[in-house]
């Protein structure tokens, strides 16, 4: 026979990993956690602002028409910017790779 425990259920469990208030995911380092990451050469770019429109978390900046650094303070390392890059100027490379050298 079971016992029961607990009567409060599903809704005694904190939330976790949730952005309750709108417009302040911008305050959370939600990149932190990628496994892989876009690393940009910027000789190659021809700035079409491909990668910054299919971008789902808007990581890739534009100023006066040229594309930026990737924000990876946000970045989830989707690799959707480098798949939809027509030159090919966006690499992903391991994450390992960045801790190995900071190290």
């Amino acid at each position: 026979m079971l016992k029961k425990k607990d009567s409060t259920g599903w809704k005694s469990i904190p939330p976790g990993g949730l952005v309750l208030e709108a417009g302040n995911a911008a305050k959370y380092n939600t990149g932190s956690w990628k496994s892989f990451r876009p690393v940009f050469d910027k000789s190659k770019c021809i700035n079409c602002m491909l990668c910054n429109v299919y971008c789902p978390e808007f990581c890739i900046p534009v100023k006066n028409g040229k594309r930026g650094e990737t924000d990876l303070f946000h970045c989830k390392g989707c690799g959707i910017c480098a798949k939809e890059c027509p030159v090919k100027c966006i690499k992903m490379v391991n994450e390992s790779e960045f801790s190995k050298k900071s190290k």
